[in-house]
């Protein structure tokens, strides 16, 4: 699966650490940055790694900031992102199942790199449900969106 990575400075460790780990599970990975520790915006690698996905360039995204609260606010401003942050493993799954989360948003000053793993391996193997009733719950988040948001 193609997926994109990205995360502002505080999650440029985490992030190289998880684009190694996804190669190695066969994915092809897209790199956006930051590619340094170099003191950066989360809301930049969020749109980044957002752009991808809407954009086809990849199926999926993990998105890393140090808490994973900021970068997944920003990612779910763009119409069509379902960016779910995640620090264990059933929600990590459990998002894609019966939320559709197209971005795993990881914390990397919350977890460490064994842990993210986990959850990049439950996020990545996991697949939408399409149960009427979250097709239904889902629907309703559309209708939200294109109420309120402009983009």
């Amino acid at each position: 699966m193609k997926v994109v990575v990205g995360s502002d400075h505080a999650g440029y460790q985490l992030k190289v650490a998880m684009g190694e780990f996804l190669r190695s599970l066969g994915h092809e990975v897209l790199d956006v940055g930051a590619f340094d520790e170099k003191a950066s915006d989360y809301p930049d690698f969020a749109e980044k790694v957002g752009r991808a996905v809407l954009d086809g360039k990849s199926e999926r995204g993990v998105l890393i900031c140090g808490s994973g609260v900021g970068a997944s606010v920003a990612a779910n401003k763009l119409r069509g992102i379902r960016a779910g942050m995640c620090h264990d493993t059933y929600s990590a799954h459990q998002g894609v199942e019966h939320d559709n989360i197209n971005i795993l948003v990881l914390g990397s000053r919350v977890i460490g790199v064994a842990l993210a793993q986990d959850l990049v391996k439950a996020f990545m193997g996991a697949k939408f449900t399409n149960e009427e009733r979250h097709v239904r719950r889902l629907g309703k988040v559309k209708i939200m969106e294109d109420r309120f948001c402009d983009n």
